[in-house]
């Protein structure tokens, strides 16, 4: 992974390209930025919020910023979210992001949708983000949003594209696996672990069929080989609050079987993973995931790299919904919706990465609102 230059945040903002017509905006650009990020670091969430914010930390604000009409209204911050090119805002956000991630060894990138589920038009779908988590670095690398009246299978591609990727694992779940996501992954010099379901009717039916058999004549005792078939075999017990929770993990090289391996560029493995799970004194649930995956059989990175890709939900989805109020935000015109989901994986980003407070996001969230010299450490200044 490439090393990149690191501006500062304010500097980076300098540099957007302001869509609204010179000359006539009362409001510097990266004013208008800066006090919506600052306002989400600390815990607000919409247009309202911004303005409110800005003027409680006028005083504050004024001493990094020039303000020369003042703290804009929450119609202006509407007006420039709405108007801000997302394209140009997403480059900066991964420019930005590239500066923070350190290099990790066979990292996690999971990759996966997001509905905006109350940024919608009457008679219209949500709008739908596809992100990229890097495990690891707890960064969130990148997004891009499904163009309307598609699915994420068209997004996935375009966001492939501009990651840098080399050495990483990337993990999707069945809507992302198509053959030609795996083959964007191969000529990033990466790796795919990739989930099987239904969409690839034939291709599942068979790796099923396979590995069931296969699973089903395994012996614990002698991993490597029984019957003739190659297994490599390994599991995790999670217990929390009452829950039991065992997955069981077998994956294969063995392809010679199969007739499609040739249509998936760089196939070497496939996997089954079995949860068993239970709660209290209630009877245990069963559930067998199926994969196929360019890796060579390494069942403990294998089990990383389903496991991994779950942080995505926990540690992106869930965290923006409750911590950061996505699912509420109405915001729609324009590009708003799309543009305030970049400054929320931003704002993320830097709560992540501060290491210097050992609480959760809302913890942090709450210093940063009463702590300006905090604040500003969040911001690298």
């Amino acid at each position: 992974m490439q090393t990149h230059h690191r501006l500062s945040l304010i500097e980076q903002l300098q540099q957007l390209p302001d869509p609204r017509v010179r000359g006539r905006c009362e409001h510097d650009l990266v004013d208008v930025l800066m006090i919506a990020l600052c306002c989400l670091l600390c815990g607000g969430e919409g247009f309202n919020d911004m303005a409110d914010f800005g003027q409680a930390k006028r005083k504050w604000f004024r001493t990094f910023l020039r303000l020369r009409s003042g703290i804009p209204t929450h119609d202006t911050f509407n007006r420039v979210f709405a108007a801000l090119k997302p394209e140009a805002f997403l480059d900066l956000f991964m420019a930005w992001t590239q500066t923070l991630r350190t290099s990790v060894s066979a990292e996690i990138v999971a990759v996966d949708g997001k509905a905006l589920r109350r940024a919608l038009d009457r008679g219209e779908g949500p709008r739908v983000i596809v992100s990229a988590w890097a495990a690891s670095n707890s960064l969130v690398l990148g997004q891009v949003a499904v163009p309307d009246k598609t699915n994420e299978i068209t997004a996935v591609p375009q966001l492939l594209r501009a990651l840098e990727l080399a050495g990483c694992i990337v993990t999707l779940d069945a809507m992302g696996c198509q053959k030609t996501i795996a083959k964007e992954i191969q000529e990033a010099d990466a790796d795919y672990v990739l989930a099987l379901k239904g969409n690839q009717g034939q291709c599942h039916a068979e790796i099923k069929s396979y590995l069931d058999d296969a699973v089903a004549r395994h012996s614990e005792k002698a991993p490597a080989k029984r019957n003739g078939v190659p297994l490599a075999y390994t599991e995790t017990v999670e217990k929390d609050h009452g829950r039991l929770e065992t997955r069981r993990y077998w994956q294969s090289g063995q392809l010679g079987w199969f007739a499609g391996k040739d249509d998936w560029a760089g196939l070497r493995s496939v996997g089954v993973v079995e949860s068993v799970r239970q709660v209290g004194p209630a009877a245990p649930t069963v559930e067998r995931r199926y994969y196929l995956s360019s890796l060579g059989v390494d069942v403990d990175k294998f089990a990383r790299a389903v496991r991994g890709h779950w942080a995505i939900e926990n540690s992106l989805h869930w965290v923006l919904d409750v911590q950061c109020g996505e699912d509420r935000s109405r915001a729609r015109a324009g590009h708003a919706a799309t543009n305030l989901a970049t400054l929320r994986r931003l704002a993320l980003n830097l709560l992540k990465q501060d290491q210097t407070k050992k609480r959760g996001i809302k913890g942090k969230q709450l210093n940063a609102s009463w702590d300006h010299a905090y604040l500003l450490r969040l911001l690298a200044f």
